[in-house]
This record gives structure tokens, sequence and C-alpha cells, in this order.
């Protein structure tokens, strides 16, 4: 089987952590990397013995590439994405793209667009549903176990000290959250959101959610960057009129309660042959994303994808929206 030849713009923690996961995979070859820093290209491109480029345009000219990873910044963790994305969907490569797709919902569209037009898979890494705890729960689902759902309800919190702008807590986290609901879901119809400010924070770094889906389900989700990691960072959970699952610290372990019987269901994540860290999330979604472009998966039907991305932010932008007018926000 052919392998992915792969680049990675952006080198910062991130970045490098896609590089170093590409360089393991099976079925990928990391042929390049890319940074406007040429300190932190030199450095990369020596660590892992691959090209380095300065610019998104250089690289792909001679590179040989069929697929980047832009794991750019910026404000928000998504103001620097759509430039390099553009340019790397204009050039016919498959992209997957750091969450969050980006800060912009204008430029987010511009890029699910684009890799429409272009026929080419467009991924955003919303790694917390790459897990075999979210996978056996959405099985659950489909298996009918859950039956009609009623709501679902969705915890995610750590420690991020950073001020940035106003909007960066619900920004830069809750794509990942908000992902997970519309995983298990659908769709979300209209928003309600308060936030608040911790001692402080001139941010709004903790944030409180109502939701209500297309599908008539209800659900809440709260968020912060002011709590400390030690604690378990994500909790997921699902009620329908057949049952209900829990999914605790992201990987951690998953619950199904069946309606009217005592005898639950419960997987753990094995201590030996499990995933070890959150580092395997990554793992686990950057090799869905190879994987599915070996074995040809239309651009439509890519798992984790830049639709995804956009439907998650446009969530987000109405709950916004909402803390500004106190007001229930359709999502557009």
């Amino acid at each position: 089987m052919k392998k992915q030849r792969v680049g990675v713009i952006g080198l910062g923690p991130i970045g490098n952590k896609h590089a170093d996961i590409y360089s393991e995979i099976q079925d990928a070859e990391l042929v390049a990397v890319c940074d406007i820093d040429r300190t932190r290209a030199d450095a990369s491109a020596k660590r892992l013995g691959v090209r380095k480029f300065y610019s998104v345009g250089e690289m792909i000219a001679n590179a040989k590439l069929d697929m980047v990873s832009v794991a750019t910044g910026g404000q928000e963790y998504g103001s620097d994405h759509f430039e390099p994305t553009m340019e790397a969907l204009e050039a016919g490569l498959h992209v997957l793209g750091e969450k969050p797709i980006s800060n912009d919902i204008v430029q987010a569209e511009k890029m699910v667009v684009k890799a429409r037009e272009k026929g080419l898979c467009y991924g955003i890494n919303l790694n917390h549903r790459f897990t075999p705890a979210a996978r056996l729960a959405k099985r659950w689902i489909d298996e009918g176990r859950i039956g009609h759902q009623l709501f679902i309800n969705v915890s995610m919190w750590i420690m991020n000290p950073r001020e940035s702008s106003p909007w960066f807590q619900i920004k830069a986290l809750h794509p990942h959250t908000v992902d997970m609901m519309r995983y298990f879901a659908g769709d979300v119809e209209a928003v309600q959101c308060f936030a608040a400010k911790a001692p402080g924070r001139k941010i709004w770094s903790t944030a409180q959610f109502n939701m209500r889906f297309r599908s008539g389900v209800i659900g809440h989700l709260c968020g912060s960057y002011d709590i400390e990691r030690g604690h378990p960072m994500e909790r997921v959970e699902l009620a329908g009129v057949k049952g209900r699952f829990v999914i605790e610290d992201i990987f951690r372990e998953v619950t199904l309660y069946p309606a009217g019987n005592l005898e639950k269901t419960v997987y753990t994540n094995p201590l030996f042959g499990g995933m070890r860290d959150f580092d395997d999330t990554f793992r686990n979604r950057l090799g869905c994303f190879v994987e599915e472009l070996n074995n040809g998966t239309a651009p439509d039907k890519i798992d984790g994808s830049g639709a995804d991305g956009l439907a998650a932010q446009k969530v987000l932008a109405a709950a916004i929206r909402s803390i500004e007018t106190e007001a229930i926000v359709k999502v557009e």
C-alpha cells in the first residue's frame, strides 16, 4: 500500500506532536516540516531527519506531498489556519487541521467550500471522539441501547491562565465538547449561554451553555479555563428512554446504565494495551485520517471533518451572541 507523504505546517508543541506521530505511523511518511520561524523549522527538521521549509509554497513546490497537517496557532488558537490550509487545498493536498478550524466563521466556511470544490479530504483534530470509550458509546447508540434520546450533559475544564480575547475560552476549548455533543446527539438548533470571569481574570474564563438539538434532545455544557488538570477534565453523559451512558475523563471509562436493569456494563481503559495518555488521542486521530486516505474514503465521509469543525464553531458563535444579548440564539 502506498504511504501518504506528509508535511507538517507550524512547529510549536502541537505541530511537533503531529510530526512525531506521523513518523511512527506505518502507512505515513513524514517528509517535510515548515515554519516561518526558522529556528523552530531547523530544530524540528534536524531532530526528525526530514527536509525543512520556511514557507508553505516552497514546501508544496518541492516536497511531493499527499497531505499536510496544519498545526499553526494565532489568536484564539485559530487565526493562522486559514492561509496555509487554503494554499494546501489549492495545490491539491488533503489537509488535517488543528482545532478550532478557525476563530473566524467566514474563513472556516471558505476552507470547507474549497475542500469540497477540489474533491479533497479535510479533517479537523477533534481528537476526543477518537477513543475506544467514545467509539463504544457510539456503538451503543447505533445498536438502539439508548433508545430515543432525551438529554446530554458535558463538562470540561483545564487551567489556562492566558489572557487573550474575551472569547478565548469559548472558541479554543469548546470545539471538543461541542463536537462530542454533536457526535452523539446530532446538530444543535439553538443556544443560551452565560459566562463568568474568575477572580483576576479579564476574559470570560468559565461558561455554561443550554442547547436544543434539531432532534429535540436538550443539552447542557459547562467548561472552564480556571480549574487545575489534576482532576478529571471531561465528562459526557447521554440519556434516553432505554438507557444512559457516562464517559469519564475522555478515555478512562465508559459505563452503560440500562433502563430497568441494575446490571451495568463498564469498559475501563486497560493498564496494558490500552490508551497510555492524552497523546494517544492524537495518535488515534491522525492514524484514522491516514487510514481513510489510504482506503479511498470519500471526502464527505471523513470522520471529524472540516464540516464538523465548522458546525462546532457555529454553535460557539451563537453562544457568544447569546452572552452579548442575553437571549436564546439560533445556530445559523
